[in-house]
């Protein structure tokens, strides 16, 4: 007898920021009972699947009072009954129940709440790992190199260094838990190091949010790490500049911090001579969400680096496409929110992939404990995680997930 859902609840629950989330609870019809609960950002791009919050005064206007009810009540009605073994047909039911191109009439948040939990659902009633029901069982697996935000700058930080994220791009391990351990030691020791010169500092999401005196800097405190810990041969560069957030439409120039405004050309070529004073291998969002000819000039100017979209795709196959076409990247940056639904976000990860794009999968800086995305990065065979640094506890729910199924792989 098909497993079918019986039941759904949404509720309000708190992510790492104290900003309300969504929480969906499914129960199917033999009593499996599962939940899931979905991130949201801090730097989000114009594209993205709609969150919906409810205003007002509760929570300075960001309560999910409303998305939880949906869950509760529209999007219950709706899947009563509804096997669980298709979960596109499932996606696409609550996305005609929504009935707007981005998820704006119910939210993004409600709808990726309950697609993670019937996810979750079915692969619990086919006595499979998630990974693998997601996956299916032809495709070959693989466990994600490691991305992670160390040092943090940006709009949204205190450290007062223009770029978002100074990222950590590690390879060349035999095993995934022999990159974590190498991980936790560089991020140690850039601590022990960052303290040492700047005293106490403030963090973001588990970076380091010091005083650091500019990108130089903060790149040699990296290198010199990851050389003390022994992983110098492992350990590369990666920014994220989030430049839509720094971006004038008015005068079309980019203003990042305490450096000058510049248009197009001239960041392009502030990219270019970091890439050749530092092994800087990976660029995300380097120019703003609607500048596809910019990712291509930096795609072509600079071979071997990892262009990333992030705003620029949001995880959306449509704005893929129109990349491709303009040859405007090599890698997307695949969050689940973004999209709104598991399986619109596997879509756009494998059309990537069958283009020629690396996919990393991405966290967001308002997490929770779900660790939904570790088995998604896994079963989309992304060549990277972005978890940020492994001294969250929702950053480590990710990491210890993958520990798991690195266990499960090799056996």
């Amino acid at each position: 007898m098909k497993e079918v859902i019986q039941q759904l609840r949404g509720r309000e629950i708190l992510n790492a920021r104290g900003k309300p989330t969504v929480e969906a609870e499914l129960i199917t019809s033999s009593g499996i009972t599962v939940t899931a609960s979905v991130p949201s950002g801090t730097s989000t791009g114009k594209y993205e699947a709609f969150e919906l919050y409810d205003g007002g005064s509760r929570y300075e206007g960001c309560g999910t009072r409303k998305a939880a009810a949906n869950i509760s009540g529209e999007i219950n009605d709706c899947l009563r009954g509804v096997a669980l073994e298709d979960l596109r047909a499932i996606d696409q039911r609550i996305c005609a129940l929504d009935g707007t191109p981005n998820k704006s009439r119910l939210g993004g948040n409600a709808l990726l709440a309950v697609s993670m939990a019937a996810a979750r659902a079915g692969a619990a009633a086919a006595g499979v790992p998630l990974y693998r029901w997601l996956a299916g069982e032809q495709r070959k697996l693989r466990m994600p190199d490691l991305t992670a935000t160390v040092i943090a700058g940006g709009a949204f930080s205190f450290s007062g260094l223009a770029f978002e994220d100074y990222i950590l791009v590690l390879s060349g391990f035999e095993q995934f838990s022999d990159e974590l351990e190498a991980l936790v030691a560089i991020r140690r020791q850039l601590e022990r190091d960052v303290r040492a010169k700047y005293g106490d500092f403030l963090e973001d999401g588990g970076a380091i949010a010091a005083p650091i005196a500019s990108d130089g800097e903060a790149f040699e405190f990296m290198l010199e790490a990851a050389r003390k810990a022994g992983f110098e041969a492992n350990a590369a560069l990666g920014l994220d500049v989030a430049s839509s957030q720094m971006y004038s439409p008015e005068d079309d120039l980019y203003r990042f911090g305490k450096l000058p405004p510049q248009n197009r050309e001239q960041l392009l070529e502030t990219y270019l001579g970091l890439c050749r004073e530092y092994p800087l291998r990976l660029i995300e969002d380097g120019f703003h969400e609607d500048d596809f000819e910019g990712f291509g000039m930096l795609k072509a100017a600079a071979p071997g680096i990892q262009v990333v979209g992030d705003d620029l795709f949001a995880t959306n196959l449509a704005r893929i496409r129109r990349g491709i076409q303009h040859d405007s990247a090599n890698t997307l940056l695949l969050k689940m929110n973004q999209a709104g639904t598991i399986t619109e976000a596997m879509d756009a990860g494998r059309f990537a992939q069958e283009n020629g794009y690396d996919v990393i999968v991405s966290l967001r800086s308002g997490e929770t404990t779900d660790d939904f995305a570790a088995d998604l990065a896994v079963a989309v065979g992304a060549r990277q995680i972005k978890a940020g640094s492994p001294v969250r506890a929702e950053r480590n729910a990710k990491y210890n997930r993958l520990l798991k199924i690195q266990a499960q792989l090799e056996s």
